[in-house]
């Protein structure tokens, strides 16, 4: 099952990959911009097929995918008469669309793996059903039983029982009415939260199941975009925790020091964690499988904002040159000349490449951290 998690975490990887560039491939084409490959992978080219002007197809090393737009910069050789369909020559707007589709694709399919665990797999969560019933408690003299499933609450419907169940701790004291569901039956019992001096809090006396729980569909999309907000944010959160986690991964890859499994973690990490995930003796079915979307999603979005930085040779570089040229145009304007030329990517081969070898020692990093000091966690 290890084994099975971790190819699948693989192919989730690539495919999200393939999502990315086709985000730009299709954006592309719809402002007409010349577009000649579309390849999973990189290396010898092992089979291809021809659709228009683009070769598709599936390369040796399975280690990404790219999108080939022609004209990137204005020193790009174009056919003659295609000149205007250089990703050069687009206005700066047509260019953050596709530079931005990438990563638009990479929220969408975090966005998309997430409601499949709402509305589909389900999730663990408390529910109101009640296993077991208090002897002397409030919800014994008010004729509660075991196999009830509280439905109302005051009136009001029960829709998570989490938080539904804090009315009955902030009750005061107060009688309360509940509707219950009995073996088919609908009935309606009152009772009077009890104060607890321990819990400092108003019981009723029972305590409900904890198990796999599904939304109907828009409940799901509500839940769903809250909770890419939250990843999104702590994915900000630790982008920004990033170069302070370096010092401590270079311990823990060279020094022996245990990896914080808060710290930093490469796709080698994070393909075993979903292998440790989907083989759990912990876990039922469903949870190994949404722990196992959860994580595809974490990380779909994680690098859907990892690409939007202002660096070359990432997208959010290349959009930081399309709004420079509008900052520089503005300022034209201002003075009234006439608009400046755009800003050749090739003058900042320099910085392109000091990024990118940056990138490089971390992932090389974290490659080795990966394999000789492995995150652990307890699924």
């Amino acid at each position: 099952m290890k084994v099975l998690g971790i190819l699948a975490f693989a192919v989730a990887l690539l495919l999200s990959v393939m999502v990315h560039e086709f985000g730009h491939y299709i954006t592309a084409k719809k402002f007409n911009m010349k577009v000649t490959e579309f390849f999973l992978g990189f290396g010898t080219k092992l089979w291809s097929f021809r659709k228009g002007e683009t070769e598709f197809g599936v390369k040796a090393i399975p280690a990404g995918g790219y999108c080939r737009i022609e004209g990137m910069t204005p020193t790009d050789r174009m056919p003659a008469g295609e000149e205007s369909r250089a990703f050069f020559t687009a206005s700066s707007g047509k260019k953050l669309i596709v530079l931005g589709a990438g990563s638009f694709a990479h929220f969408l399919i975090g966005f998309l793996l997430i409601f499949s665990i709402f509305f589909g797999v389900g999730y663990t969560a408390l529910l109101s059903n009640i296993a077991q019933v208090s002897p002397n408690s409030a919800a014994s003299e008010a004729g509660f039983l075991a196999g009830d499933k509280i439905i109302e609450v005051d009136g009001q419907k029960v829709k998570d029982w989490y938080l539904d169940s804090r009315k009955i701790a902030e009750s005061d004291g107060k009688q309360m009415r509940f509707t219950i569901e009995r073996a088919g039956e609908v009935l309606t019992l009152t009772a009077t939260p009890q104060y607890v001096q321990e819990q400092k809090r108003y019981v009723l006396g029972v305590v409900t199941q904890i198990g796999n729980k599904r939304e109907s569909f828009f409940p799901a999309i509500s839940a769903s975009a809250k909770a890419t907000v939250t990843l999104t944010k702590e994915s900000v959160k630790s982008l920004f925790a990033l170069p302070s986690k370096v010092p401590q991964l270079i311990r823990q890859t060279f020094m022996g020091e245990e990896r914080n499994p808060d710290g930093l973690v490469g796709i080698v990490g994070a393909a075993r964690v979903s292998g440790d995930a989907v083989s759990s003796q912990n876990l039922n079915s469903n949870q190994r499988v949404s722990t196992f979307i959860l994580i595809v999603a974490s990380l779909n979005i994680f690098v859907g904002l990892f690409n939007l930085l202002p660096f070359l040779p990432l997208d959010g570089g290349h959009m930081a040159i399309a709004i420079a040229d509008e900052v520089r145009a503005l300022f034209a304007r201002i003075r009234r000349k006439p608009r400046p030329a755009g800003i050749d990517v090739n003058v900042m081969t320099p910085i392109t490449m000091a990024v990118f070898g940056v990138l490089a020692v971390l992932t090389l990093i974290l490659l080795v951290a990966d394999i000789i000091n492995p995150i652990s966690i307890n699924f």
